[in-house]
């Protein structure tokens, strides 16, 4: 899917007429001294303290700064939530499984991917907790 450029999972959503729920954004975290994927619906936000526990470690945001250099076929942003394309795991909030299907950046800022959620848990292994926040 293209759309006009959005740098925001909601201005994506909005460009794309889809719900803010249905667009799946992904957040670059540390657990620990590991980086990994969080994957939750657009308007939500990431409990860290939650998924601290579920984890068993301490969980923060990574800055850009430290996660650029690891996506470098992608814009600052706009990363896929396949975490095996860069050595990440992923973990997924529970509460995209709700819908059929779930859209998210493909790189960039001006496209997408619609996927079935369940080929999408086929296909990124993610590891399914509840951790988002209603935004």
């Amino acid at each position: 899917m293209t759309h006009t450029t959005a740098y925001t999972a909601q201005g994506a959503a909005a460009t794309m007429q889809i719900s803010g729920k249905e667009l799946a954004k992904t957040v670059v975290l540390w657990a620990g001294e590991e980086m990994i994927l969080a994957v939750l619906p657009g308007p939500n936000h990431v409990r860290l303290e939650k998924l601290g526990t579920e984890l068993g470690k301490s969980v923060r945001l990574a800055t850009e700064q430290e996660f650029s250099s690891l996506f470098p076929d992608c814009e600052l942003g706009a990363m896929p939530p396949f975490g095996s394309l860069y050595n990440l795991p992923v973990y997924v909030d529970e509460s995209l499984a709700a819908d059929e299907a779930i859209v998210f950046n493909a790189g960039t800022h001006r496209d997408a991917i619609r996927i079935r959620y369940d080929d999408f848990v086929r296909l990124a292994k993610p590891r399914v907790c509840s951790f988002a926040q209603k935004g």
